[in-house]
């Protein structure tokens, strides 16, 4: 069974349910064919994809209705004597309802075959009754019928015979199909349908997106995105239903939860939403999606207007304020530092039992010097909580345009394996005022959970808890992703597959990542070549795994058989790094490493690729041809300015010249290392030789201040 949106693009039989609604047109009076075929042509698509499609339709009553009377205004005997008005209302007294099934029905099914045949696709009329379902015989001879015919690649078309249905059951019929659900109408009949072909996905499509908490036109009403029938929890207000069809939405949910049951997935969906079946099978966030698995959490939606509540109330703190609870995260991290090892140990332990890549397991682990380093980290945070004004104009006398930096709002961070991003994210983003969601990879699980409650314990008492939120399962992420209206800014921190992944699922809401890690190192002719090998190492071997280790070492052609070369490659062997050649460096010896599969790859491991270059130019155009602008490094005495080009994002606010620009980090130093910081034989200062504007947020107003 279907148990997460990700897994209907592998839903093989699917029935879609088309209500009145949807295809009747506004005045009840006919057809509306613009949305009919549409419809027609999605169901078309997905059948020449190789799904079996069977579809439950309405629209026989109206379609007749609008043709008889039609026939009602031509054969009226008194036509002379009455007005066209008195004509209208005297044939919609006259006609009944099951009079226009039988007329409209034989008009529908033209009309569905002649739609279905554009796109070479036969359908079968199969017109049913109650007792069809109540009786065993019949209720068997049915789903033969069906079976043959999907299995045929023939798309059934079914509905109820109203020309002749009854319109209760009798109390025999009931009691002699215990198990089932009374067909009152065609949501329920879909329903017994999907049960009785066993259909892996229901879609009932109407003229509503979806449930809601409440009628959807009162205030303060939500959509749901999915609805787990069994959580008592869930409190949901049914209004009035529509003026057309028999069903309405506490029918339509009543059926799906009977399906559910029945191991069948669900969704209920706006059918007037363009491309509303082809984009809820590629598992994209439309409509309401059943579900039996209860979410033991606060909806997504309800998590991303909290963290905006929280992102507003931290706005209004002093400067002072948001220090005190940054520095309360960093004093949690050592003071719980045993209970964060003991879940990080749990992780570390699962993590090895599943075989997880050994570049993940790296990421994950945790020690006391790396929680002590975490902690000096945060309180480093701490110190800069304050909003900087970029700019200062003053306009006219008295009057003082200031331009200041200001929080974005919320922030959907998704990680890997890294437990100890978790702090640094949420620490960053209660400094800079934002509220944040935070979604971990499953194997640190257990480090993520406790790491995310010391979090926010600290938020207490000055904002609210949910100011960060913790979100679990990929699908959430997913329905995030769509939800443009509550999220700002998506930053994911991993993979090139994850970021890549999320850039592709974002529905208009702007994502802030690299998709590769493909860094490089350039070793001059005229670099320290110490300097060079202390570099290499660094940047490969102390952390292989991070997204800025390097991956292909480019080595200046004359500094090949030389010492220096002998060395690099004896460091590399030390260190226990694989090797991999580029095409010049094996057609220069004798003896090569293996030829590197691509010069464009992300080994995130001791794996590395080395290749000759002619000088910085040659290596300059060899990082922008394979590298993927994320971190590039040049080792060389010789000064020279160097354009590698990187990520950019759009600017915030009245876009002029300003806004078409961003910033460029040009790094230059004597081989430092990170080690030697982290060891502590180096220290970072931090001292801002150029004077900034600071706005003191204790004081409510903007005023200069020297740093």
């Amino acid at each position: 069974m279907i148990s997460y949106r990700s897994g209907i693009k592998d839903a093989r039989r699917v029935i879609v349910k088309l209500g009145t609604a949807l295809i009747t047109r506004e005045d009840e009076n006919g057809l509306s064919l613009g949305r009919l075929a549409s419809t027609v042509e999605q169901v078309s698509q997905l059948q020449n994809e190789g799904k079996q499609m069977l579809m439950v339709t309405s629209g026989a009553v109206a379609f007749g209705r609008q043709l008889l009377r039609q026939e009602a205004i031509m054969t009226m005997t008194m036509r002379k004597s009455l007005s066209p008005k008195d004509i209208l209302q005297n044939s919609r007294l006259a006609i009944q309802r099951q009079a226009c099934a039988a007329y409209g029905q034989k008009g529908l099914m033209s009309l569905y075959e002649r739609m279905f045949q554009q796109y070479n696709i036969g359908v079968a009329q199969v017109l049913v009754t109650k007792t069809d379902f109540y009786n065993p015989d019949s209720r068997k001879n049915l789903q033969a019928t069906l079976n043959e015919l999907l299995n045929l690649n023939i798309v059934p078309i079914l509905n109820t015979n109203d020309a002749v249905a009854p319109c209760t059951d009798t109390d025999s019929e009931v009691s002699g199909d215990k198990d089932g659900i009374i067909i009152n109408d065609n949501d329920s009949l879909s329903a017994r349908l999907a049960v009785l072909i066993n259909a892996d996905l229901l879609l009932i499509m109407s003229d509503v997106n979806g449930l809601y908490t409440g009628p959807p036109a009162m205030e303060g009403s939500r959509l749901l995105y999915s609805f787990c029938p069994k959580e008592e929890s869930q409190s949901i207000t049914f209004g009035v239903r529509s003026k057309v069809g028999t069903g309405g939405m506490e029918s339509k949910v009543k059926a799906a939860a009977w399906a559910l049951d029945h191991n069948v997935a669900v969704i209920i969906s706006n059918g007037q939403v363009d491309k509303a079946i082809l984009n809820i099978m590629d598992g994209k966030k439309i409509g309401t999606f059943f579900t039996n698995t209860p979410s033991n959490s606060i909806p997504v939606d309800v998590q991303a207007l909290k963290a905006r509540d929280g992102s507003r109330h931290l706005q209004r703190l002093s400067t002072e304020q948001r220090q005190a609870i940054i520095y309360k995260m960093a004093s949690n991290l050592i003071d719980y530092s045993k209970e964060i090892l003991n879940a990080n140990k749990r992780d570390f332990e699962e993590a090895s039992k599943i075989g997880l890549k050994s570049s993940l397991i790296s990421r994950l682990g945790l020690t006391e010097k790396k929680l002590q380093i975490l902690s000096t980290g945060l309180q480093q945070i701490a110190e800069k909580a304050d909003v900087l004004v970029i700019r200062q104009t003053r306009l006219a006398d008295g009057l003082m345009l200031n331009q200041i930096t200001v929080p974005i709002g919320v922030l959907l961070v998704i990680f890997e394996s890294r437990p100890d991003s978790l702090p640094q994210i949420a620490a960053l983003s209660i400094c800079s005022g934002n509220g944040v969601l935070l979604k971990g990879g499953s194997e640190a699980k257990h480090s993520n959970e406790i790491l995310f409650k010391l979090m926010q314990d600290a938020l207490e008492p000055y904002v609210s808890r949910d100011t960060i939120g913790l979100i679990n399962t990929r699908e959430q992420v997913s329905d995030l992703l769509q939800l443009g209206k509550y999220i700002d800014l998506v930053i994911p921190r991993g993979s090139s597959e994850l970021v890549k992944s999320i850039q592709e699922q974002s529905f208009r809401i702007p994502v802030l990542g690299h998709s590769e890690g493909i860094c490089h190192v350039f070793i001059d002719k005229e670099a320290d070549l110490d300097m060079a090998l202390k570099i290499v190492r660094d940047s490969k071997c102390d952390y292989p795994s991070a997204c800025n280790a390097v991956e292909t070492v480019l080595v200046h052609k004359d500094l090949i058989r030389t010492p220096f070369f002998e060395s690099l490659i004896e460091l590399f062997r030390l260190e226990k790094v694989k090797i991999y050649a580029g095409s010049r460096l094996s057609s220069m010896m004798t003896f090569p490493p293996p030829l590197a599969s691509s010069l464009r790859i992300e080994y995130g491991d001791l794996q590395c690729n080395i290749e000759v270059v002619d000088d910085v130019n040659d290596a300059v155009e060899h990082i922008n041809k394979f590298g993927s602008n994320h971190t590039d490094s040049i080792v060389t005495q010789n000064r020279a300015e160097v354009g590698i080009s990187t990520g950019r994002i759009h600017a915030r606010g009245p876009v002029g010249i300003d806004g078409l620009l961003t910033t460029k980090w040009i790094l230059q130093g004597h081989g430092d290392t990170a080690r030697e910081y982290i060891n502590g034989d180096k220290k970072f200062l931090h001292e801002l030789l150029i004077p900034a504007n600071v706005y003191h947020r204790s004081e409510q107003k903007i005023r200069a201040a020297q740093i």
